[in-house]
């Protein structure tokens, strides 16, 4: 059977697998930037943390499971424990260092319950998270400590690595027991319910470095009170939720968007820094490390679109940490290299988030700041190394997939040259000159780029090698669906309307045009992609792809990387933290007109 997650998490902790069967919290992360990368806490033969209700006769098992979500990002379940009634709430409240389990227990019965309500679990093992995940060696501690009057838990390596501590909001009792180095605890109260009465309990979870921090992390909301935490928080995503005129669609916009903005940007729990990543999820099989493309194409335009502070924030990132690799395939969050070679694409990631930035925001100081200024010079530099000899075309290595090219010269790169180069010549004081090398540059895809095909009709060829080598293909993280949304052409040039009309049509391998959800995939993930989807919203197929987007359950909901093409379950890369920005910005663009990247 699929398992079912609902994710939430804030800005310093994520909750990834909440499981939609047991209600059971399966683990927790954090991103650490001396670890170069995500910590993942996990459960083993237990969950991390699951809600337990007990009477007389033994522990109730949660029957008929109901799930909600408040602000389209909290989840929250409702089911039957014995003859009560359960409410469990999965609050990460922003600004704060941990989250909150709300348990609410009903006796909607004539009688007397007596039970016991509260929370047991089991920490397993830790993993370290950037592409591979491997199991941290370090001694699990658990005890008593003063600081929150319960259970601390941390993990020690010689010193201590990351600690963890729930605090709750009425007495309780505890237990915990180590063996074969997991750590199985329980944390409960007994109540006795009258007929028609409530109760309820919160246990905060705190993170930290150590005991203190993580200890009175915990206190901090406990002194906060989760009312006025759940309210703030419902604020903060009510201020950046957007009604798209229709209930499904709204529902999957704004969910998608508060995965994009909470596991694709995060803060480093060592040294507070905000930094961007493919997804905070380890279920994303190439997780917690950034791309610029990923994070500046696919995941800053919807942050754009919803908030422009942490936009400009996410670009103080990139040039600063990042920009020294600028264009290199894969680094690390601290900007180290983690998989070496050259992306064209990548390259003029910075340079189109800086125009569509200061574009929307009218932030030209941001612009004219010293670091961004540097990069940008930077970029025109490692620019100059890539150009062909004999034309205006610049090669690349690595296509939008990370795979290999078959030749060195793709168009659908060299059509963000051309944009790039149209922006660095506003961008750079002095610099009116690139304006005319990016005319030499869209002259130069004319003249080499198209080609025509048996009936003598003209068609973008996806590279080329100056030779006359080409081939016909596509990627859907690089389309050349994108060229109009880019500026480049309008929808109804001939050569353009030529081009889809070969990648969509049957005899296309990867068109899946046969099938009941006929989009566009590649040889990297033989399905159609949801970034197929955004693209297609992007060029005006809004009807198909909307048709595709309420048939597809994706990831419960969530965005992945491609969908099975009759199931529309997901396919491969689930919990795409970065695709799900796209596709929401793909939404609002075609919904509610918001400006193309023209």
């Amino acid at each position: 059977m699929t398992e079912r997650y609902l994710p939430t998490g804030n800005e310093m902790v994520s909750l990834p697998r909440i499981d939609q069967a047991t209600a059971g919290i399966e683990d927790f992360t954090f991103l650490h930037m001396n670890y170069k990368g995500l910590v993942d806490v996990r459960g083993g033969g237990l969950p991390l943390i699951l809600p337990f209700v007990e009477t007389e006769g033994g522990q109730a098992p949660l029957c008929g499971l109901r799930w909600q979500r408040l602000g389209h990002w909290v989840p929250q379940f409702h089911a039957r424990a014995g003859a009560a009634a359960l409410t469990g709430t999965y609050l990460a409240p922003v600004e704060e260092r941990g989250f909150a389990l709300r348990l609410e227990i009903h006796n909607p019965t004539a009688a007397p319950l007596s039970l016991t309500l509260g929370v047991k679990g089991e920490w397993a093992e830790s993993w370290h998270c950037v592409n591979e995940d491997k199991p941290i060696d370090g001694v699990k501690h658990c005890f008593q400590s003063p600081w929150n009057g319960g259970l601390v838990f941390d993990l020690r390596c010689g010193v201590p690595m990351f600690c963890f501590a729930p605090m709750a909001d009425r007495p309780c009792r505890s237990t915990h027991t180590a063996e074969n180095g997991a750590v199985q605890y329980e944390i409960g109260c007994d109540l006795t319910l009258a007929p028609g009465q409530e109760a309820a309990l919160t246990l905060y979870w705190g993170l930290g470095f150590e005991e203190v921090a993580a200890a009175t992390s915990a206190k901090e909301m406990l002194r906060q009170g989760y009312e006025a935490e759940l309210a703030r928080t419902l604020a903060w995503l009510g201020a950046r939720t957007l009604d798209l005129g229709d209930e499904a669609l709204t529902r999957l916009y704004n969910l998608n968007l508060f995965f994009c903005i909470f596991y694709s940007t995060g803060v480093t729990l060592d040294t507070e820094e905000l930094v961007l990543v493919t997804s905070r999820s380890p279920r994303y099989y190439v997780s917690a490390a950034y791309w610029d493309r990923d994070s500046l194409f696919w995941s800053f335009p919807a942050i754009l679109d919803a908030d422009p502070p942490l936009a400009r924030r996410m670009l103080e990132y990139v040039f600063g940490r990042q920009r020294r690799n600028l264009g290199v395939h894969s680094r690390f969050i601290d900007g180290t290299v983690l998989e070496p070679g050259f992306e064209l694409d990548e390259l003029m990631a910075p340079v189109l988030a800086l125009e569509r930035y200061v574009g929307a925001t009218g932030d030209t100081a941001f612009a004219a700041e010293p670091q961004v200024q540097k990069g940008l010079g930077e970029v025109l530099q490692k620019l100059a190394t890539k150009k062909a000899s004999q034309a205006d075309l610049y090669e690349t290595f690595l296509q939008p997939t990370d795979d290999e090219r078959v030749h060195p010269y793709l168009t659908y790169d060299n059509v963000l040259v051309w944009r790039g180069l149209r922006a660095l010549a506003k961008l750079l004081p002095g610099r009116q000159d690139l304006a005319c090398q990016a005319g030499q540059v869209r002259a130069a895809i004319g003249a080499h780029c198209v080609k025509t095909d048996a009936a003598g009709r003209p068609y973008y060829a996806w590279s080329v090698d100056l030779s006359g080598g080409h081939d016909v293909y596509d990627e859907p993280p690089g389309s050349l669906q994108l060229l109009p949304y880019l500026g480049f052409c309008s929808p109804q040039d001939e050569v353009y309307q030529n081009t889809v009309a070969m990648i969509r049509s049957p005899e296309y391998k990867y068109s899946f045009a046969a099938s009941p959800i006929a989009e566009i995939g590649c040889p990297h993930a033989p399905h159609p992609w949801i970034l197929s989807v955004a693209n297609s919203l992007l060029c005006g197929r809004v009807g198909h792809s909307l048709a595709i987007l309420r048939k597809a359950s994706m990831d419960n909901g969530i965005v992945c990387e491609s969908i099975h093409e009759v199931t529309g379950e997901a396919a491969t890369g689930q919990a795409f933290a970065t695709c799900a920005g796209f596709l929401c910005h793909s939404l609002r663009t075609a919904l509610k007109g918001a400006a193309p990247h023209a």
